[in-house]
């Protein structure tokens, strides 16, 4: 009895912390092997058969210097970094919105704005900490001067979203994501029939105030206005989550049926590898976990997704940034590097974003990757 007491302390306490340890000590020597990496001069070879390459300074055919990583993006989008950066050296709200203006696409009017609200939190945070910088004062202008623009409205409601989850204080989050609701209202108002951009706000808005009989209405309108929307779709899922106001259950079956559902060139196959990433236990070091059928299923469904997709589909940054997470953690490191390939340079998306040091993160499983490819 003594002995097998042992063995089950042995199996159940030591073999996974040992497992930690191992995991964690590979990531630091990841994260420090992309550090050096990206402090030499010349280009990082992608060739298997030259992991002793250096890191580039021009991007091509290399690794992106780690301080030269964009944390506001999941991928590229020339147009939207030229207005950003213009509207925020000037303060001048109109060349994002002339930008938002003329973005028609719903999957890529969800990411800009997306992309812009979340620059703008971020800036408003650095003048905050710091005292310096601009305070974000261009969307507030925005909205002072063109109250009936809808582009406005949905910036500052997802301005507002991110605002309340930046907030630690319970009752000051709910007041901001009530404002953040109120907004959406009105955006909705002046948005185009078809535009879902107000709906999947509001869906994040009301997953931290209400509860789940809430969901339903909320996505028959969503769904009404763009059924193949793969933005919306992950909305649904994480409010669907156990963490919010459903199950494991709930999610996975979501993202399944809608998966299978999906039209022609969509990445709504991808779905279920975002439901998974949401349900992972605690405990989620053994490779064997991410080699398992259900993982393995939802891994093959992404890269189907990406396959049938077009290239440029808006969204594909997110689907690869997670399908590359899973890669690594499945100990699958040439598929994970083909990812590496795709996105590097780019690090605004989960899993990334959800730590406090998303490009220490993306940079240690980006040296995994390729040194293990």
């Amino acid at each position: 009895m003594l002995l097998f007491a042992i063995a089950v302390i042995f199996g159940v306490v030591v073999m996974p912390a040992l497992r930690r340890r191992r995991e964690r000590q590979d990531l630091e020597r990841a994260a420090a092997t992309a550090d050096a990496m990206t402090r030499r001069p010349g280009p990082v070879s992608f060739d298997k058969a030259d992991h002793a390459g250096h890191a580039d300074t021009g991007h091509e055919g290399g690794l992106v210097p780690a301080d030269q990583l964009d944390v506001r993006l999941p991928g590229p989008d020339d147009d939207l970094i030229a207005a950003l950066e213009e509207t925020q050296r000037t303060q001048d709200w109109r060349p994002v919105g002339k930008l938002l203006a003329l973005t028609d696409e719903p999957e890529l009017r969800w990411q800009r704005v997306q992309s812009l609200a979340g620059a703008a939190s971020l800036e408003l945070a650095r003048h905050r900490a710091t005292g310096q910088g601009t305070d974000a004062g261009w969307l507030r202008m925005w909205r002072a001067q063109e109250p009936e623009e809808a582009g406005g409205a949905e910036l500052y409601a997802q301005f507002l979203v991110w605002e309340a989850l930046r907030d630690g204080a319970a009752g000051e989050r709910r007041v901001i994501l009530e404002e953040a609701a109120a907004v959406c209202a009105e955006a909705s108002r002046l948005a185009p029939a078809d535009d879902p951009v107000p709906g999947i706000i509001n869906l994040y808005a009301a997953r931290g105030l209400g509860g789940r009989q809430d969901f339903d209405a909320l996505w028959a309108g969503l769904a009404a206005r763009a059924p193949q929307h793969m933005g919306a779709h992950i909305a649904a899922i994480s409010y669907l989550s156990e963490q919010w106001h459903g199950s494991r259950a709930d999610a996975e079956g979501f993202a399944r049926a809608a998966a299978g559902a999906a039209g022609p060139g969509s990445l709504l196959p991808a779905l279920p590898l975002f439901a998974v990433y949401n349900h992972l236990p605690d405990m989620q070091h053994s490779p064997g976990m991410f080699q398992g059928a259900v993982i393995g299923d939802a891994i093959e469904g992404a890269q189907f997704a990406l396959n049938a997709a077009p290239a440029d589909h808006p969204m594909a940054p997110h689907v690869r940034h997670l399908l590359l997470w899973f890669l690594v953690r499945a100990e699958r490191y040439p598929e994970a590097a083909e990812q590496v390939r795709a996105v590097d340079g780019y690090v605004g998306a989960m899993p990334w974003v959800a730590g406090g040091e998303p490009v220490r993160e993306y940079t240690a499983f980006r040296a995994l990757a390729i040194a293990r490819q």
